[in-house]
């Protein structure tokens, strides 16, 4: 790891002044910002062991205030998610301003991000199995999001866009993408469309690719949404938009779609490791904290906030999953 192992073999850092100075005597949020350039992996299992400044820096909030564990969650085990997302978010300290998580599985931990969401600018939650009736309870919570990304939620409707948009008054960026598979029972989904445009005027960015929208639906956005900067149609084989109509009223407006077949190759899939893999970065250092940690952190543990958690393994893959895929093949226009 270049950042820590440089830092390791080297204890003294050159300041602006040309004096030397000792890294540990950084400030913890100087090493933060430093810190956040470094995967996950290097964070939790690497900087906790070169030096007790490091450590604590870690274990505060200047390192988490952006969460994106979005391609680790999709490889993890439910109960392993919710144990990272406790830690993480507790470390946080209600700074987070960015969460990126997929497949978030319980209604309680979306209520336990809510709970922490004072700070919380943009919320990513794609695959997740929330419901309209538990976003319309949970949505007051989250008045301070910009950008939302609920792509793939399949248990979500109307509703639940409506009560974002209602409550969540800062919105300017929503992605709601879905596959052909999951829309399969769908005729139609312009109640969604409806709900976008009565609920978020102030969109600059809306991402829709495979809904079941019709030229009428999207036209309704667009009548309401009249700051709209970037819109994906893509796979929206319904919507027909009349060039005339997008330069007269929209002018800056660029529409990806709808007519753009996606061709993606699950060649990433080669790329990451199975469970048999050797590349487990266990939490056993967390056993032996006295002896690396000892005299650290507020209560002279920087792990207290992650009691509990001896059993629970962190793997990381050498593959990596991007936006366009989402491990399906996609079909062409009909």
């Amino acid at each position: 790891m270049d950042v820590a192992s440089s830092a390791a073999s080297t204890d003294m850092a050159e300041g602006e002044d040309g004096e030397e100075r000792a890294w540990e005597e950084l400030f913890p949020d100087a090493l933060g910002l430093i810190f956040r350039n470094l995967s996950l992996q290097e964070i939790l299992t690497v900087i906790p062991r070169v030096c007790k400044s490091w450590g604590r820096a870690v274990s505060g909030p200047y390192c988490w205030q952006e969460i994106d564990i979005e391609e680790w969650s999709q490889r993890c085990k439910p109960e392993q998610l919710d144990q990272m997302l406790h830690m993480l978010i507790a470390r946080s300290s209600g700074s987070v301003r960015r969460l990126s998580v997929s497949g978030l599985h319980t209604e309680s931990m979306f209520s336990f991000i809510a709970d922490h969401a004072g700070s919380l600018q943009r919320l990513e939650l794609p695959r997740s199995e929330i419901s309209d009736s538990i976003v319309e309870i949970i949505a007051p919570r989250l008045s301070n999001i910009t950008f939302l990304d609920v792509s793939y939620c399949r248990k979500i409707g109307a509703r639940a866009i409506e009560a974002f948009g209602k409550h969540c008054k800062s919105l300017v960026s929503l992605r709601r993408r879905m596959h052909p598979l999951e829309v399969a029972d769908k005729v139609c989904q312009d109640d969604e469309a409806y709900a976008i445009a009565r609920s978020m005027p102030k969109l600059h960015h809306l991402e829709t690719a495979y809904l079941l929208l019709t030229t009428r639906g999207v036209l309704e956005i667009l009548s309401q949404c009249r700051d709209l900067e970037y819109l994906d149609l893509r796979g929206c084989w319904e919507v027909k938009l009349d060039d005339k109509y997008l330069k007269e009223w929209h002018s800056g407006l660029k529409v990806l779609g709808p007519d753009i077949i996606d061709c993606y190759e699950q060649n990433c899939w080669d790329e990451c490791s199975d469970y048999s893999d050797s590349s487990v970065y266990s939490w056993e250092f967390m056993e032996d904290g006295e002896d690396v940690y000892e005299g650290v952190s507020d209560n002279d543990s920087i792990w207290e906030a992650e009691q509990g958690l001896e059993g629970l393994e962190v793997r990381f893959y050498g593959g990596g999953f991007t936006d366009a895929v989402t491990g399906f093949d996609w079909p062409p226009s009909p």
